[in-house]
């Protein structure tokens, strides 16, 4: 570790990894209400364990964004962190605020929640992935803000590379993109346009920039390619995330009732969407083929050629499927989706904060590599969740294709409620592949607890 600084990357993945395995207990919890209808009702109602699923998800993964800065810019820029103590203080804000927040989803009825919070105030609670109460958004906005302003002093005052540059782009435009979700129109259509500024440009905008750098900093560690080799793929890459990814926020207006070119556009750029993706695909398996040297950590470079596999899979291909207007008036909304989803937001954003983690750890820890024993061990969760995640994308993706056949296609469609019952076979098998998925995730963390001979950093 070339900066004493970059240790405080260590508290953040290490939150980042524990709220993983949480939002994967809440996600069986999930898969069993699926086909148990009342399993643990009315401890925990369907609607709560859903929202702690999701929200599990987006924090875990900020987590992992922020250990990612405080690790990667340090270095880029050629010197310490501007402040580790606010780093520090941040963290522990942070995690404060979104434990409490759980709690608050699991113990306190949601509509007593949002009367307590302040929603009367200035509503901004009830929308998916946006059910966070006005304090904890608030909250969140002073955390980025604290976080932005640490990194951007210390890019500042130090050495600038196109990869720092262009994850503080990426980090700026999550803070920035996020304060769309103050906005909460009394218009329904309103409501869902201005919704789609967050979810969408997050993952199909400025994550895949902060992706996009961190692929690009652990594959020069870990094959000694030329930096300016790397960097022209990154610039390519930015270009066309952010070409498609702007105007195909578009997929998302063809049916709440936005005007009708929306479904040309959205559907346009919507295709070229899986070329930024299929390129970070080419550009991984390039720079390994490349390789200038034999990196000790090989399970590193094992989840970063898997991350631009899955994630031209899972947001490429499988976005691909049902996105052009004329499908998506069939399949909007149904399991197919969700399989999207899956396996999108796992190959492209947990598999990418895998990858750091697994690059960065050993040496925060004081050696370069685990040990053989240990990386041999995380192989193996590296191929038994990534092997689970495609069985649970292919049973939700049957499972859609027969609900949008039973209730959309048919001459005489089902009922949704019956449709479900008719699928249910699917959901017991994605509950099968989500216990593998479980599985491989201890052994992730228990790799790290794996002794032997190592090589110092």
């Amino acid at each position: 570790m070339k900066y004493p600084s970059q240790a405080v990357s260590k508290l953040y993945f290490t939150a980042a990894i524990g709220l993983f395995g949480a939002q994967i207990l809440f996600g069986l919890i999930m898969g069993l209400q699926y086909v148990i209808g009342d399993f643990l009702f009315p401890l925990i109602p369907f609607n709560v364990a859903r929202m702690v699923h999701t929200n599990l998800l987006i924090v875990w993964l900020l987590f992992g964004f922020m250990g990612a800065g405080y690790y990667l810019i340090p270095e880029e820029s050629e010197r310490e962190l501007y402040s580790p103590k606010l780093a520090k203080l941040l963290f522990w804000v942070f995690l404060v605020a979104g434990a409490l927040t759980i709690l608050g989803y699991l113990l306190v009825p949601y509509a007593e929640l949002a009367r307590l919070t302040g929603n009367d105030l200035l509503a901004t609670m009830g929308r998916e992935f946006l059910e966070q109460p006005l304090p904890t958004k608030v909250g969140i906005v002073i955390v980025a803000l604290g976080f932005l302003f640490n990194l951007t002093m210390t890019v500042l005052g130090g050495r600038k590379t196109s990869i720092s540059l262009v994850m503080m782009l990426g980090l700026w435009g999550l803070a920035i993109f996020f304060l769309f979700s103050f906005i909460n129109p009394d218009n329904l259509v309103k409501d869902k346009f201005w919704w789609w500024w967050v979810v969408h440009l997050w993952v199909e905008g400025v994550w895949e920039l902060i992706l996009g750098a961190m692929l690009a900093f652990v594959l020069i560690k870990v094959t000694g390619v030329d930096r300016e080799v790397i960097e022209k793929w990154l610039y390519v890459i930015v270009a066309f995330t952010l070409m498609s990814g702007i105007i195909g926020t578009g997929h998302h207006y063809f049916w709440i009732g936005t005007p009708e070119y929306w479904q040309v556009w959205g559907s346009v750029f919507s295709a070229i969407e899986p070329i930024p993706f299929f390129m970070m695909t080419v550009f991984a398996f390039n720079m390994v083929n490349r390789r200038k040297r034999e990196h000790p950590n090989k399970v590193a470079t094992l989840w970063a050629m898997g991350t631009g596999v899955m994630a031209f899979l899972g947001a490429g291909v499988w976005g691909f499927l049902h996105t052009l207007a004329p499908v998506n008036y069939y399949t909007h909304g149904s399991q197919i989706t969700a399989a999207h989803g899956h396996m999108a937001f796992y190959g492209a954003y947990a598999m990418v904060v895998m990858t750091m983690i697994s690059y960065t750890m050993p040496i925060m820890r004081g050696r370069e590599a685990n040990s053989n024993k240990a990386q041999v061990v995380e192989m193996w969760a590296f191929w038994l969740m990534t092997v689970a995640m495609v069985f649970i994308t292919l049973f939700l993706t049957a499972a859609g294709i027969l609900q949008v056949w039973l209730q959309r296609v048919s001459e005489t469609p089902m009922s949704f409620m019956a449709t479900q019952d008719q699928v249910a076979m699917f959901y017991w098998l994605r509950e099968a592949s989500g216990v593998m998925f479980l599985i491989g995730f201890v052994l992730y963390v228990a790799s790290f607890f794996i002794k032997g001979e190592t090589k110092a950093a």
